[in-house]
């Protein structure tokens, strides 16, 4: 593939390493390696998430009818309602890799997405940094998006993700259009996750760097490439089930101001607490200060616009570590090696002394491959058996649902927003879960403010208004001591994960549980 390819523009190539492939295993393989057996390692921390569980539901119901949905299937407060199943394919795999092996291959095919990640990304880097400056650019990335590793579609995408930044960052050096084998990728993306319309917005950034670079003779040809390149990425877009919906929604979710405020992932991050992301900043910080890092006037555009969505949204600190260094790395390269120059430590001084990481930054050899690809397969198959994969007991309400069945409880749930998506799993119809999207800001108004008792009645008027049988909630919620207070109503079960409360005597409900 053209990742290996070295750039011709401007001499922002990292130095020959003296040999085409390293019967050793080489830097990227070893990076996807760790990042495969850290994923395996992390086991059902990858399932700490509700959204995994209702993932995996609508995978299984597309594999059953042969067709995407349209519409809501799983809940009994908006049946029907229009919705945009816009990672229907990245829920294709989860729940094929369910159905076949378990949590187990489900973890495994999402730690393999991130190993691809991290692989492709240090490959990259390899390309204008010396090893060391790679693993560390490659290392913070890992670990800026490990808050957000989950068994969930964003992490199926990344690899595409990723392929997609350094195409284009190297057909801009280039002097090219990016390659054309990324179109019916952009197909594939707009099919696995949303974030593709990022995509979109990266070529477009990219793009107008090439026509700034570009000499006045070049520039109509520039307009040409880049312009035909960008209307074809927009139309591969559109092959999806959803078409236009799918560029839509991107802008739908962005909307929804109240939503976004309370749900973990879109709020900003905290910085009460040390962490990655800080050193990040702070790295970024003391470079600029101390070797004086200058970027080209795009490439500064694009590190700021990653940075306001990290800043805002911490779902978006992954972006910071895996795409930044992409933007960073030919600027800061060449003006490191200027430098040493300068100083009289040439590249060829630092490769002498440290031949062993100059050695494994060639791609490894077929060999090296297979041979590790094989023995994290029987690392999966002995961690599988030494380790078997159980849900995780703090999130999942698993005992709370088998003590509901027990007692034979009917009727309709009034769920935690966070539970949704396991209830979902096990076939419940639920009040809410984490398709916030198609619930909408008003829905969501009345839910949240029912729940921390904003109006007086409201609780009331809820359980009455969607005939609730039956709640669920996470044990702090303050709901549960208004239940345990009002009359027909009675707790029956509590753990650390969850609470059921149920109404006396139980409602005769037509719409129970299917």
């Amino acid at each position: 593939m053209a990742i290996d390819n070295e750039l011709s523009a401007g001499g922002l190539t990292r130095p020959a390493t003296g040999a085409s492939t390293s019967w050793l295993f080489s830097w990227p393989l070893l990076a996807g390696a760790f990042a495969y057996l850290y994923a395996l390692h992390q086991g059902k921390e990858l399932l700490l998430d509700g959204d995994t569980y209702w993932h995996i539901a609508t995978g299984q119901w597309i594999l059953r009818h042969r067709s995407v949905p349209d519409g809501d299937l799983f809940s009994h407060t908006m049946p029907g309602a229009a919705w945009t199943a816009h990672e229907w394919l990245s829920e294709v795999v989860l729940a094929a890799a369910h159905d076949w092996g378990g949590w187990a291959l489900v973890v495994s095919v999402t730690g393999i997405a991130f190993a691809l990640t991290i692989g492709l990304l240090t490959r990259a880097l390899l390309k204008w940094l010396e090893p060391i400056y790679a693993l560390l650019f490659a290392g913070l990335g890992l670990a800026m998006t490990s808050g957000h590793l989950l068994a969930r579609p964003h992490i199926i995408a990344l690899p595409i993700l990723m392929l997609w930044t350094i195409e284009l960052v190297r057909a801009s050096e280039a002097r090219r259009a990016p390659a054309w084998w990324m179109l019916p990728m952009m197909t594939v993306w707009a099919n696995l996750h949303g974030g593709f319309t990022l995509g979109i917005a990266l070529a477009g950034a990219v793009a107008l760097e090439a026509l700034i670079n570009a000499g006045p003779e070049r520039r109509l040809a520039t307009i040409k490439s880049w312009g035909m390149f960008l209307v074809l990425a927009v139309a591969c877009s559109l092959v999806t089930p959803h078409g236009a919906q799918g560029i839509l929604f991107t802008l739908h979710v962005l909307n929804l101001g109240f939503v976004l405020e309370r749900v973990g992932e879109w709020r900003s991050p905290s910085f009460s607490t040390f962490n990655t992301f800080e050193l990040w900043l702070l790295g970024g910080i003391a470079l600029v200060m101390h070797q004086g890092l200058r970027l080209p006037p795009m490439r500064l555009v694009l590190l700021v616009g990653l940075l306001h969505l990290a800043l805002k949204h911490v779902r978006y600190v992954e972006l910071v570590g895996l795409l930044a260094p992409l933007f960073i790395a030919g600027p800061f390269g060449a003006q490191w090696a200027a430098r040493q120059d300068r100083e009289g430590k040439g590249r060829g001084e630092v490769a002498a002394l440290d031949r062993f990481f100059q050695r494994l930054a060639a791609p490894a050899s077929r060999f090296a491959l297979l041979g590790g690809c094989l023995a994290l397969v029987l690392v999966s198959a002995l961690n599988a058996r030494m380790r078997p994969l159980e849900l995780p007991d703090t999130v999942v309400p698993a005992a709370a649902l088998d003590a509901v069945a027990k007692a034979g409880v009917k009727g309709r749930v009034l769920n935690s927003y966070s539970a949704g998506g396991y209830l979902i799993y096990r076939g419940i119809p639920v009040f809410i879960d984490g398709r916030a999207d198609m619930y909408g800001e008003q829905f969501m108004k009345a839910y949240v403010y029912a729940m921390e008792q904003r109006t007086p009645g409201g609780l009331e008027k809820l359980l009455a208004q969607y005939d609730i049988g039956w709640t669920l909630l996470e044990p702090e919620n303050s709901t549960n001591a208004v239940l345990d207070r009002l009359p027909g109503w009675k707790r029956l079960y509590a753990d650390k994960v969850a609470v059921v409360h149920v109404r006396t005597p139980a409602p005769n409900a037509a719409d129970g549980q299917r």
